[in-house]
């Protein structure tokens, strides 16, 4: 079985909590960090912009990947949310076995 962390980024902290909450319940994520308070800097319509972001990563399995981000991007204010994959290549067993419990019951 393979694990990913699904990095997110969101408006701010009530809509972190919104899309954390969906994704745990729908077992699509076995838990999510959130990370108040980012400042991000990027180029959006030819200029560059900034503001404050709340980062997300949830916790969860590869198989799941596509229905958690069809979970986020119906409950995202983006136009163009970012939602990436990053692979785990290892990890401690009994923690990547808990991904795998926590997640068995996922209901995209």
């Amino acid at each position: 079985m393979s694990y990913v962390f699904v990095y997110i980024t969101t408006a701010d902290e009530t809509e972190a909590r919104t899309i954390a909450r969906a994704l745990l319940e729908r077992r699509l994520a076995a838990g999510v960090n959130l990370i108040p308070r980012m400042t991000a800097m990027y180029w959006w319509h030819g200029e560059i912009r900034s503001g404050s972001e709340v980062v997300l990563i949830a916790k969860t399995r590869e198989t799941l990947v596509e229905a958690l981000t069809e979970a986020v991007l119906g409950l995202h204010s983006y136009e163009c949310p970012c939602v990436v994959t990053l692979p785990l290549t290892t990890g401690q067993p009994a923690y990547l076995q808990w991904i795998a419990d926590e997640t068995a019951g996922a209901r995209p």
